[in-house]
């Protein structure tokens, strides 16, 4: 999924119609509405906690692939990691959500077992938190990462910054 493009809707998985959609990086905003009032969450909401969920599943290593993962460590960096939705991208409707997510699983974990407890913990946490129904979550697995793999290329160089 691109933020530079408009994304297109999917098919509520309930009703056959499609619900409006955003992307990741759009600004615009589902509305629940009751009795009450309306309560509207931003898209980058959705997919901060679609992004905490998947990296406290034990196996994941890292979300995103080579390209996001480097645009990732540059948002990391200006804005503090904890901002980062890199890997991750949604579609969200006024009541439904959609989600797709690249990851890198760690070497040996199953993959499949990983991807599903990724799928379960990302579904539990948005519906939770939003009240959104999440009709699919597609996961693409970019890498598996071995064991002190993630700590290459970082050299200690002994000197003190």
């Amino acid at each position: 999924m691109s933020d530079t493009e408009p994304t297109t809707a999917r098919p509520s998985a309930k009703t056959g119609t499609s619900p409006a959609t955003t992307s990741s990086g759009g600004g615009s905003a589902s509305q629940l509405v009751s009795d009450r009032g309306t309560t509207s969450i931003a898209d980058g909401v959705v997919a901060k906690i679609a992004s905490l969920a998947a990296q406290e599943v034990r196996g994941v290593a890292k979300l995103g692939g080579a390209v996001s993962g480097a645009l990732g460590s540059v948002v990391g960096r200006l804005r503090g990691s904890e901002h980062s939705t890199a890997g991750v991208g949604v579609e969200v409707g006024e009541r439904q959500a959609a989600v797709d997510l690249a990851m890198s699983v760690e070497y040996p974990a199953s993959i499949h077992q990983v991807a599903e407890s990724v799928r379960e913990s990302v579904i539990d946490r948005i519906e939770s938190m939003t009240g959104l129904q999440v009709v699919e979550v597609n996961i693409a697995v970019t890498d598996l990462v071995f064991p002190g793999q993630e700590d290459e290329g970082k050299q200690d160089t002994g000197r003190v910054s």
